[in-house]
Parts: structure tokens; sequence; C-alpha cells
């Protein structure tokens, strides 16, 4: 609980603040700051920690693991100061019982004396395919001791292959008989056959699609494990460059197998992204549209040592209609659905399919036969049962009424509209509860805004406003069979980017249920920051609902419109926030794999990364720097969050083949390939060549790093070169002293795109070039680095008197303290800030609600971060329908930020995977926050850092995971005050104090958790 947001709802509430970390709930707004808990900090007696968290490829318990080497990570929890591994054993065994050192009998890796425990790779012998492995690991500390408690984990491999054949048993791609593209109805897809074996052990279902898939076993819709029970996917296989890879899933089917003789194989098909016009312009894609396929194979297995298949296959008794419910679907358009349709039991055993076509074998092998078929390496997206939403209020229209609250059960007549408002911004399918007449038609359309009678509003006030879908239908129609008993539906073949829902029938019907279901492949939060300011916590709110709902199988754009597309630029930028927020490590080098694959297809000479990833919607080959250079950012961040350098090597031939075609193109002269994008959608336009030359720079840097780190010494020592070539080259360039004044030409060049209302001219001195300049280190001399960190303070503060002497710039129409950056600029503006000394105007960009602002949004209403600055204003309206989305993460990058410098959770780039990491908090000089928890759980465990001003004391707790350490940096007048209870900390066993300059005390921590005072100035 927060002070001031109920982040559920988005009201703005005042009450007492309440700060919830992995530390516990903590009452800070009692007497001492943040208040007693040195018991919860204090180790137990004789603590000896244990192991946990154990993953293989970064996932727990996995099924379908398709790695020959898979990489294996553990974590150790202790209470106990300086805690850390000295050796470790991994056992991999064919059972539960084999897991020993005498009887592991797949792998024994002997003590290793290694503080690894992030990313280590099996060396046993070759695993088997479709085989169920038990592992564990032993840790001895710094003591060497064994650490108690280790427990047993599993994980299971998926086919080992790729070429869609080995480990398939003749599975074929099928479909339905003499159906053509685009033809009303989905093809439904079944077969039932005789179990060959009395008592079934296990049974696991492979299973594809072209176009998406709900798997049915026996009349239940295969489901997946979520907290203690189990959820739906939504829109599985997800989307690939289906001409490069397909996906395919591995399911636990043995519940769904084993309480009867016969097994029947069901699935509907929707045309997902493989037969959608989100896919346009792509080499799969086809004008007249594809047919859709399945491929599946069910593996039996019985307890007397017999396996039986169930695979898709020509004939085979397997038969398909396109008569269903299922009437039409697709990405952008929404889903009709005509339950007078329903075919009652044709997922279970014992249907009829008198009537029912036969299947015949879908040419896609033939047309691609290099695409590869492989296991998805990560967690699919899902729909999240905590994160539902009820309505906040429903309004219904009548006419011109002015409109009447309602609650549920809700008469809904012909001509009246209702309004429901789900109190968030999200992204997925709503779920309704009907009764009516048979034939009766619901429509229900879904927008994210509503409109009032401000410019730009597309209806009558309090309707939804959907102008900024465009072409986008995104409409739910359902037709009731009129079952007295009620009838409830939630689409299954597309989604929606939506907060409020328009609901209009054609007769009269009563609406007696309603819920929003959020889908995300985001499932797992393992960061937060929380304060004491209402505001920055609905700012933050917003953030983490952006990325929820965008991070749906690819990392999207927007989730509303006719776009939705994985789009690079916005990737990039928001990557680390991301992985501070959410477990996305095997999300994000998923995607990188399809950007892979997208290079090789579409971009510029197969060597320039593309704009989207996967498909070619809005993608053309022009070079467009800060986008394509995803390719790099996104390995170096993941490496960088994980410790695991593996999507280095993955990566590797991919970013060079990058690199080196940037420089065959611009040669000695050191320039980028250029940025057509340039600083998107900012207030204060750079010169797309500057933006281009930077990012250029930046990936040389990069490249440098993840050489070094992979043991490239060559490679590694010639892009530091060319790093210090690129900055030789642009200070010449963009550097000007003439007449004693130092100048950034950020003018030179053309202009992005300019779309709606943004500025239409370049200017010198712009944010984002001073930022860049100073992240890179692009100027001589320390000179010149002061100049431009006050050139950079002068344009953000923006006062009276910078507006004169700048009367032709951008910002004179703007309030003091405000930004001016765009997707380019953003992520980068805080931190910098920061890093130059300059803290205090970070925290008063953060606090500014006038536009533009991150708070801007949040001043109007805004439950999730806008494409725009300014997407819609309670004074100025809606923003241009163009180029408007009212759920695009971009700008949310900000909360990297926020847990590196607010609450002061940083990596170390020397030591990924928060092997080492520093703990800076930055205090807000404005005074307006005084209370800051953060947390994030990394590779090692839980890092936690708290703090608390009150009057001239800071009060700060923090936890240092075991197997790591932390160089603590803390504000304080005196280092002596600095003190753990009454000791100082400088002489608490184990810490070693670093310095102190410039107010801040610095200090070496090991592992352990931390409850500290400071004196302050």
């Amino acid at each position: 609980m927060t002070d001031g947001v109920d982040s559920t709802n988005g009201r703005n509430v005042r009450r007492r603040t309440v700060l919830t970390t992995a530390l516990g709930a903590v009452p800070v707004a009692m007497a001492g700051g943040i208040g007693g808990a040195a018991a919860a900090f204090a180790a137990p007696a004789g603590d000896r920690g244990a192991v946990e968290g154990l993953t293989v490829e970064h996932r727990t318990n996995p099924l379908g693991v398709d790695a020959t080497r898979p990489r294996f990570g553990w974590r150790t929890a202790s209470a106990t100061r300086g805690r850390r591994q000295t050796a470790y054993q991994i056992l991999v065994a064919s059972t539960p019982e084999r897991l020993s050192p005498a009887r592991a009998d797949v792998w024994n890796s002997g003590r290793v004396a290694s503080a690894d425990s992030v990313a280590v790779p099996y060396a046993g012998r070759e695993l088997r395919p479709s085989t169920r492995y038990h592992w564990t690991v032993r840790v001895w500390d710094e003591n060497g001791r064994i650490v108690p408690g280790t427990p047993a984990a599993h994980f299971e491999t998926a086919l080992l292959s790729t070429d869609g054949v080995t480990g398939w048993d003749g599975a074929r791609w099928i479909s339905m008989s003499g159906k053509a593209p685009n033809t009303a109805g989905a093809p439904l897809l079944r077969r039932q056959t005789e179990l060959t074996g009395r008592r079934v052990r296990a049974a696991r279902l492979y299973v594809s699609a072209l176009g998406v898939y709900d798997a049915y076993v026996n009349g239940h819709r295969v489901a997946v494990p979520h907290g203690r029970g189990t959820t739906h996917e939504l829109l599985t296989p997800g989307w690939t460059n289906y001409d490069a890879r397909v996906s395919y899933l591995t399911y636990d089917v043995t519940a769904l197998v084993a309480a009867e003789r016969q097994v029947t194989l069901a699935a509907v098909l929707g045309n997902g992204w493989y037969n959608s016009r989100v896919s346009e312009g792509s080499s799969y894609y086809s004008p007249d549209g594809n047919r859709l396929a399945l491929k599946a194979r069910l593996l039996i297995r019985y307890t007397d040592g017999s396996t039986q298949t169930v695979v898709t296959e020509p004939g085979a008794d397997w038969k398909a209609t396109d008569t269903g419910p299922y009437r039409a679907d697709d990405i952008y358009d929404g889903q009709t659905y005509d339950a007078r349709k329903e075919l009652p039991g044709w997922t279970a055993n014992g249907f009829d399919t008198a009537g029912w076509s036969g299947v015949e074998e879908h040419g896609f092998t033939t047309k691609f036969p290099d695409s590869r078929l492989v296991a998805y390496p990560g967690e699919s997206a899902r729909l999240i049962p905590e994160w539902d939403r009820a309505p906040r209020s429903i309004t219904v229209y009548s006419g011109g009424s002015s409109g009447k609250a309602a609650t549920l059960p809700l008469i809904l007549r012909s001509g009246e509209t209702a309004v429901i408002d789900l109190g968030q911004n999200m992204v997925g399918v709503p779920r309704y509860s009907l009764r009516g007449p048979e034939g009766a038609q619901v429509t229900l359309a879904p927008g994210e805004m509503l409109n009032d009678d401000s410019a730009g509003a597309d209806g009558p006030v309090g309707s939804v406003y959907r102008a900024n879908l465009r072409s986008a239908k995104a409409t739910s129609t359902y037709l009731l069979k009129g079952d007295p008993g009620g009838e409830t539906h939630q689409d299954s073949l597309t989604f929606y980017g939506f907060r409020y829902v328009s609901v209009t029938a054609t007769d009269t019907v009563t609406l007696t249920g309603f819920t929003g279901r959020v889908a995300t492949s985001a499932v797992r939060d393992i960061g937060t920051v929380t304060t004491d300011d209402a505001d920055v916590n609905q700012l933050i709110s917003n953030v983490r609902w952006g990325q929820r709902g965008n991070y749906l199988w690819v990392p999207t754009d927007c989730p509303q419109r006719d776009e939705r597309l994985g789009w690079t630029g916005d990737t990039q930028l928001f990557s680390n926030t991301g992985l501070y927020n959410a477990d996305a490590v095997n999300f994000l080098s998923h995607f990188e794999e399809s950007l892979i694959d997208s290079q090789r297809i579409y971009g510029q000479d197969s060597a320039q990364f593309t704009w989207v990833a996967p498909g070619n919607r809005y993608n053309h080959p022009v070079p467009a720097s800060g986008w394509a250079d995803c390719g790099v950012v996104v390995p170096w961040t993941v490496w960088q969050m994980s410790g695991d350098p593996a999507v280095i090597d993955r990566s590797w031939a991919a970013m060079t083949k990058y690199l080196d075609w940037i420089h065959r193109r611009t040669g000695d002269t050191y320039a980028g390939q250029g940025a057509v994008f340039g600083d998107w959608l900012a207030f204060q336009n750079t010169g797309t060549q500057l933006m281009s030359d930077v990012y250029y720079g930046y990936s040389a840097r990069l490249m440098a790093d993840m050489a070094r780190a992979t043991g490239r010494t060559a490679e590694g020592r010639a892009y530091d070169d060319l790093f210090a070539r690129i900055k030789r080259a642009f200070i010449a360039n963009y550097l000007s002293t003439d007449n004693g004044t130092l100048t950034v030409r950020s003018s030179l060049g053309d202009p992005p795109p300019t779309p709606g209302d943004t500025p239409t001219k370049t200017e010198d001195n712009t944010q984002t070039a001073l930022l860049w300049i100073l992240k890179l280190g692009f100027h001589e001399t320390q000179a010149q680095r002061r100049q431009l960190v006050t050139m950079l303070a002068e344009n953000i503060g923006n006062d009276a008197a910078y507006k004169a002497a700048h009367p032709d710039s951008t910002r004179v129409d703007y309030a003091e303290n405000t930004l001016s950056v765009g997707f380019l600029g953003v992520n980068v503006l805080a931190p910098v800030l920061t890093d130059v000394g300059h803290a205090d105007l970070a925290y008063r960009l953060l606090h500014q609600d006038a536009m533009p602002s991150w708070l801007f949004s949040v001043k109007n209403g805004a439950t999730t971060v806008w494409e725009r600055w300014n997407s819609y204003s309670k004074d100025d309206g809606f923003g241009p329908v163009a180029m408007n989305s009212f759920n695009h993460y971009s700008y949310g990058a900000i909360m990297e930020w926020m847990y590196e410098s607010m609450a002061g959770i940083a990596k170390d780039p020397a030591h990924p995977g928060f092997r080492h990491f520093f703990l800076r908090p930055h205090l807000d000089p404005t005074g307006r926050i005084t209370r800051v928890a953060g947390s994030h759980l990394s590779p090692y465990g839980e890092i936690a850092s708290q703090w608390a001003v009150e009057g001239r004391e800071l009060t700060y707790r923090a936890t240092v995971p075991a197997n790591s350490t932390a160089t603590l940096r803390l504000p304080t007048s005196d280092p002596d005050t600095v003190r753990e209870g009454r000791t100082p900390l400088s002489r608490v066993r184990g810490v070693e104090h670093l310095d102190f300059a410039d107010g801040i005390a610095s200090y070496r921590l090991p592992s352990g958790r931390y409850e500290l005072t400071s004196a302050l100035g």
C-alpha cells in the first residue's frame, strides 16, 4: 500500500503510507523514519542458510528444454553476513532416488571450486529427447561447510530437434480439407484414438500451429501451471518469422489422459499473426490469405514401459469442420462468436463427426523447407487471474441522455449503450456473462479513453473513444444461444488494449457478469519501487501496466490499434527497465532471435537490424540508428542483468555483421548509417545524423564490452579503436568553439519525421544531443564537460533568461524544469543528469506535471504510459489520431533511474548479473519524496534498498544477497555518523570503508542485511 495511489483502480487516495518490500511491510510514517525492525535483520543463531531458486535455462522446473547443454542456476539464502559460495557440485539423475554423489547416473560435476551459480552449463552425457531429469546442487560456504537444505528440482527435454521431422513420429502440418483461406469459420480439428496400454504413467503434448491454437485433450482445454492452480494461455504459439522458425510448446497432460480408455486430441485454429494484415509485407504473407494448420504429437507412456503416440497426419481419423461457433477472428479486428453454432462435446470422446470433413497435408514445409520448428524457450503469454479487473463503474446511455449509473446485473435494451470502466488500461480480453433470447447479438467495443467535449473527440460525451485505433475494428461480437441459465464467453483468438468497453445489443439482454482478463508474457514481477508520493507511485504503476500489456509474445509498441508490432527502438530503450521489473530474460532473448531472423530476411543487405520484428509491416530497408541498434543493446542489457553471456555468443555473428555493414557504408568518416526516426516525437529536434553517430559509438562501446567478456580479446581492442575514431569524428563534426563559445551543432542535417504537432526544425544544443555527448564522453577536455553540463542544466531549467537568449527555440513555449526529449533521449535523461551531479534536476523533472513531463499524463488521468507527451489533456483534448497510443511504454524507461538512483539498486557493468552491485540512493533535494523502498530479485537473490528522511536523519535498510557484494554510497554530513546501531559502519566486521567525498561515504559491504542511520548536514 502506498501513500496516494491505489494502483488497482487508478484513484488518488490519501492514506497512511506503508512501504511493502522484500523486507516486509514497514510503516514508514512512524517516528524514527523507517521504523524498528532490527530483529528481522539479525541473523538467526547458527544460521547456515539454504540453497533455493533452482533454474534450468532461467526457468523453474521447465518442460520443453531444447538446449543440448542447458544452463543451471541457483541462489543461496542466508542472513549470515559474508555468506558466499566457495564450491558447488551439480548432480543430475534419471530418478529422484539417484540424486546422491554415489548414484547420480546422468552427471556428477564433482566438487568444483567456484563461486559461479549463474548459467553454469551442463557437461554430462548426451541428453535424450522427451525425458525428465532430476537435479540438485550442493554448495560449500566460505567455511568449507555444505549449505544444508538443498532442494531437488527437475527439467524435461523437448524434442531436441529443429527440422520438424526428428522426434515428431511422422506428425505433419494438417489443414481442413477444401477450406479456402479467409472463409468464415475457424477450423475445428479432432481425432479420437483407443489407448493401447492399461495404466498411463505420463503424457506429453507437443503442439504448434500456423496461426494460433486452443488445444483440448479429452474435453478439457489444455492449461499451464500458475501459482497453486492453472491458467490458460492466449494466442499460442506466439509470433515468429514463420519462414525462418515456428515455435512449439510442451504440456503435461497426464491427468487429462489417464482417466479414460480413449483419448481425443482437438484444437481450434485462429488466424493469429500468420494470416492477418499485421503481417502485410512479410515474406510468408499472402494477400489471398494463408491456410491455417496444426502440428501435434501426443506421447503417452505406460507403466509397463510401452509407449503410444497420436500425431497429426492426413487421414488417420482426423476430422475437421468450420461450422462451429468461432465465425471470425483477427488480431486487429476482434472476434465473432455465435453460440447457436456450438457443438457440445466436440472436444471429448464419443462425439459423432458425421458430416465433418477430412484433413490434408499443408504445403508449408515444401514452400519453406528451411524453416525450423523450435521449442519456445520462455514463458508463454497467459491470463493472470490475480490481475483480473472488475468494473469500477457502469453507465447506461439511451439516445441523447446524459447517462445513468448502473450495477450488475444490468438489463440492457436495444438502443441503449452500457459503458464499463475497468479503472485500468490493460491488455487481454473481456469475459462476460449474459442472459437473453436466442440470436440476440451483443457487441463489445473496447477503447482506452472516454470522449469529452474537447477537441478531437469522436463521439458524444461519455462514449468510448476509438479514433486512435485507426483501421482496427477491435470488436468482440457474441450471438446468444438463448440458454435460460445464462451463458459466459471470453475471446481466445485475439486480444485488445482497453480500459473502457461499450456494450450494445440488438434485443433486450441481461448482463450478469463482466471481468477484464489480463494477458501477458511478463508473468512474474521481480522488482518494485514505492515512494510516499502519490503521483510518482501512479507513474510507477503506469509503467508496470504498460509493460504487462506490451510484453505479449513480442515486445510491442502498442496493443490496441492497427500496429501492435515489435518496434526495435521501443524495445531497446525500455529493456533495462523491463528486466528490473519482470522476469524477462528469456522473453527478450527470444525476441533477439526473431530480430536476427529479420536481419537476414528483411534487413538492408541482410545486415541491418530491422525497424520491427517479427514480420515486415511498416518496415523498410532504410537506415534507422537507435532502432537497428536494438540488435546490440538487447544482448548487452540481458547479459548485464542476468549475468549470462549466452545471448552474446548467439548474437555475435549478427552483431558484427551489422557493425561491419555500417563501416562499409560510411568508411573512414566514422559516421553512423543514418537515423530516419531520429529522436522520435521529441519537442526539441536533433538532427538525425547526430543521433546516428552517437548510436554508432554506443554500439561500438557495447561490442567492446561484450567481446572482452566472452574472450574475444582482439575484437575487443578493435571495437575500442572504432569507438575512439567515432568519437574523434563526432567532436570534429559537432562541437564548435568558434568565438570561444562551445556549441553542439545538433541542428545539422535533417529533422526526423514530424507527425502531428511535433516541431519541424532542428536546433543546436538540444537536450538529447547534450545527454548523449555526456553519456559517451564525446568531448575533449574536462572544461568542455563542465560547459556541456551547464548548457544542459540551463536548457532544462528554461528560465526567463534562457528563453530570452534563445527566442527561436521551441523551449520558449514550455515551462521551467521541463524535458524536451523523445524516444532516444528519454532513457538517458535522468541517469546522465545524476551521473553529472544533477540529481536535483532529475527529481525536478520527475515532479513536473506541466507538459512535457512524465506526470503530465498522470495529472490527466493516465493509468499507462502514453506514446506522446501530450496524447491528451483536459484543456486541449486528444492528440493526432495518426499516432496516439495511450499504452506505449517507451517513456516509462524513467523507471530504470528509479531503481538505480532513487531506490539506489544499480548494476555494476564490470560484474554482470549483480555479482557485485551498487547501493547508491539519491535523496530528493526538493523534499517531496522522503521515503523510498525498492527491491529486485537478482540472479543471486533479492536485493532491497529502502530509505527515509526524518528531519536531518537518514534511516537506511538494505539486503545484499549471499554470494554477492555491494558498494554502498550513502549521503552523510560525517561518516562517523553512519552507524549500525551504535557502531560506526566502518567498524562493523566485514565492512570496508572506502572513502568520503562530496557528502557521500562509500563502503564495501559483504552479503547480509543492514539497518543504518546517518546524520545529514
